[in-house]
């Protein structure tokens, strides 16, 4: 008998082993070394460390970003799914806890006369002189308590987890406010530089006008036809149409950033000699390796990587035996007057179980593979995310050097164009040049201004856009 029992717990022991052998180990991946720069030369500042207030100078900017933190719905679904976050690590915490409840049982029981219990209570005193009763009550009070022993490490992973995912949900919120304070930014410039050119549309209408009053005085005295009031007269409504479609675009931008500060439509407060008087910011990109510490969404993405390694570990644990022990103590009694009667109703319990799956493991296998390809999947993106901050400071880095050159490029342009006008106008006065080259000469002017504010609009937007990508804002 002993052989036997030495056999099967062999037998057990061996089945146990074999069946916690979990599958093979995530696979590795490629992974690829940051540049050491961006462009030719190397910053030892980034200019994410600077804070946003100090980094937007116009305060009517200022007040519109911290009113769009206060109120914008996205950074408040952010801060929500914090809490979430926060709430699961809690739930993590708290089943590395033994969990103890307090319990209350009233019953009663009715045992079989032709059964083991009814035949030997039929024989058995309860008290002295008195026979169990066929229908016995049943009182217990006490206290009943369940723990896990960790001794796999499964739940400490499923912790490392949920804090590595609540770190993840605040740099995730982090991102958010970084495109907020970007959104609102750009926009509000874009604002600015439509206010910019509605003032020369509205410039270029009187201009336009003057000639028109020109050319018509002439057709009185001959000196003009019909034609060239007509086409200065098409040239005058087409600007006015291009006059109203600015207007409307104004609405439109101010109703967009009254949705980020999450208030209905309402006049936003600027000064529009802001739009020439802001000076793009002068560059500081840093290093390259410093996005890893400043860009939130890189380091979110850091942190879920983080996660999904705790998960592999945890679903690696589900393969080896759990450990739990459970236990109560209290008073039990058939009489209520008797039920704490020290040490006679005085009961407690105490269990512990060993318990390894060892058959079917379909289940657990599955879910060791989801974790496994999940794991690999947050390392794709922690590389994707590292590859696409790099990207977007590169381009906006040479995307603000080339406008830098543009704007110049630009500036000579309206210049130029501007003393052909009056050229063209004189010459017109005393008829050495038609009417054509003055109302072509109008309008060069007219689409030289208005591509000369939309290049002083993108350094603006440039200079957001990099302050974003470096991963400013949040701080």
């Amino acid at each position: 008998m002993k052989n036997i029992n030495l056999i099967i717990l062999l037998l057990l022991s061996i089945l146990m082993v074999t069946g916690c052998v979990p599958s093979q180990n995530v696979t590795q991946t490629n992974s690829r070394r940051i540049p050491n720069q961006y462009v030719h030369t190397v910053d030892t500042i980034n200019m994410a460390t600077v804070s946003w207030r100090d980094y937007f100078a116009d305060q009517n900017l200022v007040g519109l970003i911290d009113s769009a933190l206060t109120n914008n719905f996205d950074a408040r679904i952010a801060l929500q799914r914090m809490e979430q976050a926060k709430a699961g690590v809690q739930f993590s915490k708290g089943a590395l806890l033994p969990t103890v409840g307090a319990i209350g049982i009233p019953k009663i029981n009715r045992y079989g006369l032709y059964t083991m219990d009814g035949a030997g209570n039929i024989t058995t005193d309860i008290e002295p002189g008195k026979i169990v009763p066929v229908n016995l009550p049943d009182f217990l009070v006490g206290l009943q308590t369940s723990w896990e022993a960790d001794i796999t490490g499964k739940l400490r992973n499923r912790k490392k987890a949920a804090v590595a995912r609540y770190l993840a949900s605040t740099e995730g919120k982090n991102w958010v406010l970084t495109n907020l304070i970007a959104e609102v930014a750009m926009t509000y410039y874009e604002l600015l530089s439509l206010d910019q050119e509605l003032e020369i549309i509205r410039e270029t209408i009187a201009l336009q006008e003057n000639a028109l009053a020109v050319v018509t005085i002439q057709k009185q005295v001959g000196a003009a036809n019909e034609l060239a009031v007509k086409q200065f007269q098409a040239q005058v409504l087409n600007t006015k149409a291009l006059e109203l479609e600015i207007q409307q675009a104004i609405f439109q931008t101010e109703s967009k950033i009254n949705w980020l500060l999450g208030r209905y439509p309402q006049p936003i407060a600027r000064t529009k000699e802001t739009f020439n008087q802001v000076i793009p910011q002068q560059i500081q990109s840093g290093i390259p390796s410093d996005l890893l510490r400043f860009r939130p969404d890189v380091k979110q993405a850091e942190l879920e990587l983080m996660a999904s390694k705790a998960d592999v570990r945890a679903a690696r644990a589900a393969f080896y035996p759990s450990l739990f022990i459970t236990g109560g103590i209290g008073y039990q009694a058939y009489k209520t007057n008797l039920l704490f009667t020290t040490p006679e109703s005085f009961v407690f319990n105490l269990i512990g179980s060993l318990s390894a799956p060892l058959i079917n493991r379909n289940a657990i296998k599955a879910e060791f593979n989801a974790a496994n390809a999940q794991q690999i999947e947050a390392i794709y993106n922690y590389q994707k995310a590292i590859l696409t901050a790099y990207v977007e400071v590169y381009n906006e880095v040479n995307n603000l050097d080339n406008l830098q050159n543009i704007y110049i490029l630009r500036n000579n342009e309206v210049n130029t164009l501007a003393q052909a006008i009056e050229t063209s106008s004189d010459l017109f006065r005393t008829g050495r040049a038609t009417y054509l080259e003055v109302l072509l000469a109008q309008q060069n002017l007219l689409s030289a201004r208005l591509d000369f504010i939309d290049v002083k609009k993108q350094q603006l937007l440039g200079t957001v856009n990099v302050y974003k990508a470096l991963g400013g804002g949040w701080n």
